[in-house]
């Protein structure tokens, strides 16, 4: 397989990505034949992975106005993947000018890629770093260059959480961003769930075989499990909803049943 210049020579390219497969799902560019193999693997068990991930942008979009409309003007986007159309601080800029951006990616794809949109753009940077490491996103230079951890920061974990296992405990990594932020800081989530999913259990999870068997297992939970990483947070109306039903801007009927197969929410400190 040829490398293209664009992929980084640390990666190896013959092993599925879940930013890469992601980006697949959105139309991108940014993918080996490898990750869309694998991406097609799962959608002939669940067709409408696209339309997932269709919705999950647009939550994000959504939830970064808000987050700018309410005052807030820095972002952390942790597990931020490749950029893609209404990416975050094309968002919370053309709102704020002036906002502040760092993205967060363990992906070497993800982070080369960014970096690249980001050139000259002086209040946005990238992070090479993993959430389940939250002392390096928090001690990392370009946190310190653009966050100021004294005023309200909205933290952005979307699409992220269910690829973190129990075993490495997401609820203490998400509890220690939490604790690193200032009073009036939001955090903005979305994570897969079966109870949303227009398939039966047992289809679906014919999809999260295909993570597993990459070795990036999918880890569906309840929406009380996904509740639970709001614990300090006060949840902003309507809570913790299926993607469509957050603060929509179409009618959420008119939505493809795919949509509904995440829940979102917004939460934010006293």
């Amino acid at each position: 397989m040829e490398r293209p210049a664009w992929a980084p020579r640390s990666i190896d390219i013959t092993v599925p990505s879940v930013s890469r497969m992601y980006d697949y799902y959105l139309g991108g560019s940014h993918n080996f034949e490898v990750d869309r193999e694998a991406a097609r693997k799962a959608m002939e068990f669940m067709p409408g992975l696209p339309k997932i991930m269709q919705a999950n942008r647009a939550f994000l979009r959504r939830a970064v106005r808000f987050a700018a409309g309410a005052g807030v003007t820095q972002f952390l986007d942790v597990g931020s993947g490749i950029p893609a159309f209404g990416n975050v601080h094309e968002v919370a800029q053309a709102a704020v000018p002036g906002a502040r951006v760092v993205y967060v990616d363990h992906d070497p794809v993800a982070v080369a890629h960014s970096q690249a949109v980001l050139e000259g753009n002086e209040d946005a940077a990238v992070v090479a770093a993993d959430l389940r490491k939250p002392r390096e996103i928090l001690e990392s230079h370009e946190v310190g260059r653009l966050i100021d951890l004294d005023r309200p920061v909205a933290l952005l974990l979307v699409a992220i959480l269910h690829f973190v296992e129990d075993a490495d405990d997401p609820y203490a990594a998400v509890a220690e961003l939490r604790d690193a932020l200032a009073p009036g800081s939001m955090l903005m989530l979305t994570h897969a769930s079966y109870e949303g999913i227009p398939l039966p259990p047992e289809r679906a999870g014919g999809a999260v075989d295909v993570y597993r068997n990459i070795r990036n297992p999918l880890i569906m939970r309840s929406r009380d499990e996904i509740a639970r990483f709001f614990e300090g947070y006060d949840m902003v109306g309507p809570g913790l909803v299926p993607m469509p039903k957050w603060r929509p801007d179409t009618a959420p009927e008119d939505e493809d049943p795919y949509a509904f197969s995440a829940y979102a929410g917004v939460g934010r400190t006293a």
